[in-house]
């Protein structure tokens, strides 16, 4: 007799079980994030550092605003990773099932790579109104209190924009959102099977959990440095404000050249160290609670 297939979850679950990883993930993270985006907007205009480190900036917010305050915009973090991690998941399932062979061998490299930056596009377009919505609730404790938007909640946020500023305005930025998330996607595919290779080539290394980690952290500092021009435009744009009703900035170009210009060329860099230490700790604990909620469907659902 032939064996039975073994069971598996129902694509729905799995697309599920990566959002609400991911959701979890950020729970631990929102606090790197918000320091991250103070730091991109800190001295606009000018060579004036606001925060002078990371630690600067994270010790500034606990005192002026709380233990609480560092955890501003968490609903908006938690819809981002629900809308975007879902989105991509699903897309890239799609894409690799309509792209296996008839004999069921994968994708090469190359599909693999455009797999994944389609996957990546797609699902920061449908992310980008939380972005925005996140973008703009983490940088409000920074403004004088007459000058803040003072939403109280990421649907009080969309709501809000929506009625104020014109639907469109929940997409703003959206195209350096989507740049940031294929140059993510091809800086991490490249630079990590690079980095393994060269580790295990040096003779230090094996085909092991401690390769794996340290290709990965030399993954996230080369995945950090190329999104990082992208990822500062983008936070610039999403929280632009109309000024004698002109926007802020006409287009990402401009956010790098008034950058470049008046903040000196390294301030395209602005918040580094917060921006990669979240990497990390971010995919580690997305695949932690991604296990262990497809081991308790499997214990409690498909083996009863």
């Amino acid at each position: 007799m032939a064996e039975a297939k073994p069971k598996t979850s129902p694509k729905a679950i799995k697309f599920l079980f990566g959002g609400l990883a991911g959701m979890g993930a950020t729970v631990f993270v929102q606090p790197l994030d918000l320091v991250k985006n103070r730091m991109q907007l800190s001295g606009q205009g000018t060579k004036a550092r606001e925060y002078r480190t990371s630690f600067h900036a994270l010790f500034s917010i606990l005192k002026n605003e709380g233990f609480q305050g560092i955890y501003t915009g968490l609903s908006a973090g938690l819809l981002r990773q629900a809308t975007y991690t879902t989105t991509r998941l699903g897309i890239y399932t799609i894409l690799f099932e309509k792209l296996t062979g008839s004999d069921g061998r994968p994708p090469n490299f190359f599909l693999k790579a455009l797999i994944g930056m389609t996957a990546g596009a797609t699902g920061a377009f449908v992310g980008t109104p939380a972005e925005v919505a996140l973008i703009r609730m983490t940088a409000d404790g920074r403004l004088p209190p007459d000058q803040r938007r003072g939403y109280t909640n990421v649907f009080n946020a969309l709501a809000r924009i929506t009625r104020e500023e014109g639907l469109t305005t929940l997409w703003r930025g959206c195209v350096p959102t989507m740049a940031r998330a294929v140059v993510v996607n091809a800086a991490q595919l490249a630079s990590y099977s690079q980095s393994k290779q060269a580790l295990l080539d040096s003779g230090y290394f094996r085909d092991d959990i401690l390769c794996h980690f340290c290709a990965s952290m030399i993954s996230g500092l080369v995945t950090t440095a190329a999104s990082m021009p992208v990822d500062i435009v983008k936070t610039r744009i999403q929280n632009m404000r109309m000024i004698d009703g002109k926007p802020e900035y006409k287009n990402g170009l401009e956010v790098l050249v008034r950058v470049v210009g008046k903040e000196g060329f390294f301030s395209l860099w602005k918040g580094f160290t917060p921006y990669y230490a979240r990497l990390g700790p971010h995919t580690v604990l997305t695949f932690i609670f991604l296990e262990q909620m497809n081991r308790l469907y499997k214990t409690y659902v498909l083996d009863r």
